[in-house]
């Protein structure tokens, strides 16, 4: 499947869960077998916290580790309905700016939604591609994002962007899902995980070089934690036999919160 294809997918996907439908009911029926909040975060103890907006579609917490100190100007990549930014404003303050982009736009709508109920008044979502960022050159102190990035089907070109939208001395903190080993064949192929935030996902070695590849120092993993599929998902994408052989790779899948300085 090309990416152009991909693409199209994930923004169907979370295009229908920003407008209320659920991409997992958790029945043998549903419409998808793919639970899209199995890798998500506790974000309820965050001051800024907004339930509205969180619709469980992160795998970490980045601005817990994102050190953003009052006056910067922070950029989220993949807003989703706003929660990260939201949070990021009260570390920001009111000299700060927090910027959300997202390529869905009923994400978007949705999450100026929940920025009419908040009060902010130093936050803007803006609708384009992180492959193709519609910002300036060293526009931002800190970027941050939340489990998005496994998305993007070039991820040099996104790292590239990020690296000249951040200003000389920035830093960013992604939280994002990796696999360590091999992911069984049918995960890989598999258009519905991959906007499920698995398939799409690379290798952590790979993931951290390609960083390296775009200028980045001072690179640290901040946090990781390894996440479980049930059986019951992954026989949906793969045999018994296969799912046995997985098992006993010594592989699987990590969610990481990666720190990185321009």
């Amino acid at each position: 499947m090309n990416t152009e294809n991909l693409k199209l997918i994930v923004q169907k996907k979370y295009g229908e869960i920003a407008e209320g439908q659920k991409p997992c009911c958790g029945t043998d029926s549903c419409c998808s077998s793919v639970d899209y909040t199995v890798f998500n975060d506790d974000y309820s103890g965050q001051k800024g916290y907004n339930k509205d907006a969180d619709l469980g579609l992160g795998c970490g917490l980045p601005t817990e580790f994102a050190q953003i100190k009052e006056g910067d100007h922070v950029l989220d990549l993949g807003s989703g309905a706003g929660n990260d930014c939201f949070v990021a404003c009260t570390q920001t303050g009111n000299k700060g700016r927090v910027t959300g982009l997202d390529f869905t736009e009923a994400m978007i709508q949705k999450a100026n939604d929940n920025l009419k109920k908040t009060g902010f008044q130093n936050i803007a979502f803006v609708l384009g591609d992180i492959e193709n960022m519609p910002f300036a050159d060293a526009a931002f102190d800190v970027v941050i994002s939340n489990c998005v990035l496994n998305l993007v089907p070039d991820k040099q070109k996104a790292f590239s962007e990020i690296f000249r939208v951040l200003k000389h001395g920035g830093h960013f903190s992604i939280s994002d899902v990796v696999i360590v080993g091999n992911l069984p064949q049918g995960l890989k192929q598999d258009a519905e995980m991959y906007a499920g935030c698995v398939s799409g996902a690379i290798c952590k070695d790979e993931y951290i070089a390609i960083v390296k590849e775009q200028g980045f120092s001072r690179i640290k993993i901040q946090k990781e934690k390894e996440i479980v599929l049930s059986d019951k998902v992954l026989l949906n994408h793969i045999t018994p036999d296969e799912l046995d052989r997985f098992k006993q790779s010594g592989s699987g899948i990590f969610s990481i919160t990666l720190y990185a300085e321009k």
